[in-house]
């Protein structure tokens, strides 16, 4: 039964135990992540515009001012 487990993500590829093992650490990261958003809902807005303001820095791009 563990030989028709096969798992392929790009070039990882992993058959019986260890696919059925990245599976379910999949799904338990997933539901992890998941609750985490649901936590941090009210948050999220400012945490994505404070985000999006390092981003800008860090490549450069300066806010233009229109004349």
């Amino acid at each position: 039964m563990q030989r028709e487990y096969t798992l392929e993500i790009g070039p990882v590829r992993a058959t019986g135990v260890p696919a059925i093992l990245l599976g379910s650490a999949a799904i338990v990261a997933a539901a992890g992540l998941a609750q985490f958003l649901s936590r941090s809902a009210r948050r999220l807005p400012e945490t994505l515009s404070e985000a999006r303001g390092l981003a800008q820095t860090l490549r450069g791009d300066r806010p233009r001012l229109n004349p």
